[in-house]
C-alpha cells in the first residue's frame, strides 16, 4: 500500500470470520449426525430425540450462533488518528494518546510455539501491565502491523 492509502485506512475492524466458520462447521456436523442417526420407518424419516449427542451438538450450535451474533453486535475496532490509538466498540471508545505510550514491542513473525501469531505490546505510563494486541484478530493485519511500526518510529523520534 502507498503512504496515502495507509493514511486513509485508519480503522481496523475485529475479524469475525472465525465465528462464521466455526458456526458453519458445527451446524454441518450437527446436520450430518441427525441424518446418520435418524431412522426410516415405513417411508417416513424420524429423528431419535433420546440421543444425548444430539442435545450436545444442538447446544454447541446454539452457543456458536450466540457468540457470532454477540461479536457482530459488539463491532470492535482499532482506530489510528492524530492523537493516538482508539480502541472501541459499539458501546464505548478508549483513546490512548501518543504521549501516554512508553514503548511499542512488535513480536517477530517466526516464533516456535505459534508461528502465525503476531503480537503488539503497548507499554503505557499509567498502567503496570502492557496492552497486548493480537494482529490476526483484526482485518487487514498486515496494514495494521505497518501502522504500529509507523507509530513506533514516530515515538522513537519524539523520545530521542
Amino acid at each position: 500500500m502507498t503512504e496515502e492509502q495507509l493514511k486513509n485506512k485508519s480503522v481496523f475492524r475485529y475479524n469475525v470470520s472465525f465465528y462464521y466458520q466455526s458456526t458453519i462447521i458445527y451446524f454441518v456436523a450437527f446436520a450430518l449426525y441427525l441424518i446418520i442417526r435418524g431412522q426410516f420407518v415405513e417411508g417416513y424419516y424420524t429423528v431419535i430425540t433420546k440421543d444425548p449427542i444430539i442435545y450436545f451438538f444442538g447446544i454447541i450450535v446454539i452457543v456458536s450462533v450466540v457468540a457470532l451474533l454477540y461479536n457482530i453486535y459488539r463491532n470492535r475496532y482499532i482506530e489510528f488518528n492524530n492523537e493516538g490509538i482508539a480502541f472501541g466498540d459499539r458501546f464505548k471508545s478508549k483513546v490512548i494518546r501518543k504521549d501516554q505510550i512508553v514503548e511499542i514491542k512488535i513480536s517477530k513473525r517466526i516464533e516456535r510455539r505459534f508461528p502465525g501469531l503476531k503480537l503488539v505490546r503497548l507499554k503505557l505510563k499509567n498502567r503496570i501491565r502492557p496492552i497486548i494486541i493480537i494482529l490476526s484478530d483484526y482485518e487487514n493485519d498486515d496494514e495494521l502491523l505497518k501502522r504500529f511500526s509507523k507509530l513506533k518510529d514516530e515515538l522513537k523520534k519524539t523520545n530521542v
